[in-house]
């Protein structure tokens, strides 16, 4: 089961966007997660956001570059950025991918 966690063992029930940018000789990448009103965000929920976490089956990836998006001083989105350096990094980030997009019926668009 491929999941999405801010703090550890509290499961993201939203789904985020996801934005892929890959360097022309595919050595490296970035994908950038929009939240809209995430759990994480929520009234009822006292956990300290920690990173983000994609957990599947083959382990967990971690980013800490993860910033919050306030209007009008009310939490409203969450943006995480996870760096990849190598083409390792890159299919592994697309295995949890492919994983987390059949579980949340996510598709995929170029632009």
């Amino acid at each position: 089961m491929a999941k999405i966690q801010f703090s550890r063992g509290i499961d993201e029930p939203v789904v985020p966007e996801v934005k892929l940018t890959r360097s022309r000789s595919g050595d490296s990448g970035t994908a950038t997660f929009t939240f809209e009103n995430p759990q994480a965000f929520s009234e009822n929920s006292t956990e300290e956001i920690t990173g983000m976490y994609m957990i599947d089956e083959e382990g967990e990836i971690i980013t800490r570059e993860v910033k919050g998006k306030f209007v009008n001083g009310r939490p409203e989105a969450v943006e995480a950025v996870y760096l990849m350096k190598s083409v390792e990094e890159w299919d592994r980030f697309m295995r949890f991918m492919n994983r987390y997009a059949e579980e949340n019926d996510l598709g995929l668009s170029k632009s």
